[in-house]
Parts: structure tokens; C-alpha cells; sequence
């Protein structure tokens, strides 16, 4: 064994100290870290634990020289405050610091078309070399459309289709799964409390509601328009401890469920025992609500990560294919139980 030098002990590790202790060439380091397609998991495992190991950190400013690239990523968002969306972008941005990037963040008012191109004029070439668009509202989906960007953009946006520029949860799936499991338990139908409209979520969860219930021959009845707001939930609930034919109820989300459980309990109405009740997204504080609550887990930190892979591989001009869609999970907790009698 070569006796380590006293200064190798000071130097920064570099690329091919990684390789060595991988086992692999530094190519394959380079495309580990470059987020291609074309290493398996086993060896992506490899490299990705040497690098924890050894503490090496991509000296960007060398690469950006090299490449000619800025070594930044642009995400243009609408939303921020919001369970999903904000879950998506730190996970982002945590993949591109992995990768050697940093991320710049352009939040939006409003998806009219004016506001979206303004914001792909400030992410130009000489500023990002790639961006990521997390605006899942019909304005931003119809405003981009047709749009012409100076850099590669890849596309986030609930629902099924999945081309190449675009990663998606199954949210349709999602719903599916939420009135599903309500029909199972012996529920003769399922209200729902949606989101607001224009948004590409509150579509997918209608649709899949509304698909579900076909399925089965049961009755759909006019949705309670909510706005993904505990307040919304709140009056929701309110109308529904008026109805003594409403026995179960699928929520758009996890933060409107919130306000549901509260204005039934003031109501006297029983959680599950006269209405049972799922929400959506699997927020972390679902699980302590009175009840714990039923719920559809999306993998908001998934689609984030293969947001920034996925844009990785056009700014390197991989060949692409359609990315599987991410998707949902039922959470079952104490909210949902057979109906009384």
C-alpha cells in the first residue's frame, strides 16, 4: 500500500479519488453525478456512497469554465405555500445541489401568459441552463403552451399524460383509490370536497372521483367547492353535518380535511362513526389529527427528484422516453370505518 503523504491527507478529495473508491471509472462518476440514465442502480449506489465517504464536493466554478455552462438551474413556481408544491421544490433543489447546482426560484402571482413569459425571458441562457415550471394550474399549462424557451424546460403537472418534458403523479389514481376504498367499506356513495378551480389537481381529483362512482353505479352529487384552505373545509363540513345522507366524504386535500373534522365535531357528528372521511397529499401532520386521518400519499419529493434528473438528461442531450407517471398510495388510519347500521 503507497503511504498516504501528509498533504493528500489536506487536499480535497477530486473525482477520481471517487472513482477509486467506487471501483469505477471517473466517466461513470461524471455520469452518476451528471444524472444519466445509463448507470445502474447498484453502481449509481457505488458512487453515491463514495461520495458521502470521501466528502467531495464539485468545484463548480472549474466546471461552469469548462463546459460553458452557468451550473444553475431556474424553477419558476406558482404555489409555494402549498403542501405539494413546496415539498417539490426543496426536494429539487436538494438533487441539483447533489448534482453540483444551484437553484434559482422565480414565483409567480399569476400564470397569465404575460407573467409566464416574462419569466422565461429572465431565466435565459447566460442565467440557468435549464428550468423546472411547478405551475399546476390550467392558465400556466395553457399560457407555456406553444411557448419558445432559450433553455431546456421540463414541466410538472398532475394527471396522466407524461411526455418527455413533462414528470406527473397519478392524482386521477389517487382519487380513484380515495372513493374506492369508501364503496368497499359499504358506503352507498361519496361526497367530495374539491379544490379551486383552475387547478389541474382539482380536475384530476374530480375526475377520478367522478370515474370511480361511474364505475360503480352510484350517484355523484354536486362537489363543495373548497380552496385548499382549513377555513374552506370548515364551512364544507358545516354543510355536510346538514345532510343525514351524507355517510362519506373524500376531501381534495389533507389542510381542507382539517377544517371538515373540526366543524363535525362542533356539529356533534361523529368521525367515522356517522361520516367517514379521506383526505389527500399524506401531510405529515395528518396522522395526529382527531381522528387520524385517511389519506392518498403522493410522492411529492419523488417528482421532484426526477424533475431535476429529467432536465439533467435534456441539458446533456440524452436520448429520452415517456418517464413512468409517480404513483398514488392509500393511508388508512382511524377516519373511515364501515357505515352505522
Amino acid at each position: 500500500m503507497t503511504p498516504t503523504r501528509p498533504e493528500d491527507e489536506r487536499r480535497a478529495p477530486v473525482m477520481r479519488d471517487v472513482a477509486r473508491l467506487a471501483g469505477v471509472s471517473h466517466q461513470t462518476v461524471s455520469r452518476v453525478l451528471n444524472g444519466s440514465p445509463l448507470v445502474s442502480d447498484e453502481i449509481r449506489h457505488r458512487v453515491e456512497t463514495a461520495v458521502e465517504q470521501l466528502g467531495y464536493r464539485r468545484n463548480a466554478s472549474a466546471r461552469a469554465l469548462a463546459s460553458r455552462r452557468t451550473m444553475n438551474l431556474g424553477v419558476i413556481s406558482i404555489g409555494t405555500s402549498l403542501y405539494g408544491p413546496s415539498v417539490l421544490l426543496f426536494a429539487a433543489a436538494e438533487a441539483a445541489r447533489q448534482a453540483g447546482y444551484t437553484t434559482s426560484l422565480l414565483t409567480l402571482a399569476d400564470a397569465s401568459r404575460g407573467s409566464m413569459r416574462v419569466a422565461l425571458d429572465n431565466f435565459t441562457r447566460d442565467f440557468v441552463d435549464g428550468m423546472i415550471l411547478i405551475a399546476p394550474v390550467t392558465a400556466a399549462a395553457n399560457a407555456v403552451e406553444g411557448m419558445s424557451a432559450d433553455v431546456p424546460l421540463v414541466r410538472f403537472e398532475p394527471g396522466l399524460d407524461n411526455g418527455t418534458t413533462m414528470v406527473a403523479v397519478d392524482e386521477v389514481e389517487g382519487a380513484r383509490l380515495a372513493t374506492r376504498h369508501l364503496l368497499e367499506l359499504g358506503h352507498r356513495t361519496v361526497h367530495q370536497v374539491s379544490g379551486p378551480p383552475g387547478w389541474l389537481g382539482t380536475e384530476a381529483r374530480l375526475r377520478g372521483w367522478r370515474e370511480e362512482l361511474a364505475a360503480a353505479g352510484r350517484v355523484a352529487h354536486d362537489p363543495i367547492a373548497g380552496d385548499w384552505s382549513s377555513a374552506s373545509g370548515y364551512r364544507a363540513g358545516k354543510h355536510l353535518a346538514q345532510d343525514s345522507d351524507a355517510t362519506a366524504v373524500f376531501v381534495a386535500n389533507d389542510q381542507t380535511a382539517l377544517g371538515v373534522l373540526q366543524a363535525l365535531a362542533e356539529s356533534g357528528v361523529s368521525v367515522p362513526g356517522d361520516i367517514s372521511v379521506v383526505g389527500f397529499d399524506d401531510t405529515p401532520e395528518s396522522a395526529f389529527y382527531q381522528p387520524p386521518l385517511t389519506t392518498v400519499r403522493l410522492d411529492f419529493a419523488e417528482v421532484g427528484r426526477r424533475c431535476v434528473g429529467r432536465l439533467l438528461q435534456l441539458i446533456n442531450n440524452h436520448e429520452l422516453e415517456p418517464q413512468p407517471i409517480v404513483p398514488p398510495e392509500l393511508v388508512v388510519r382511524a377516519s373511515t370505518a364501515a357505515p352505522a347500521g
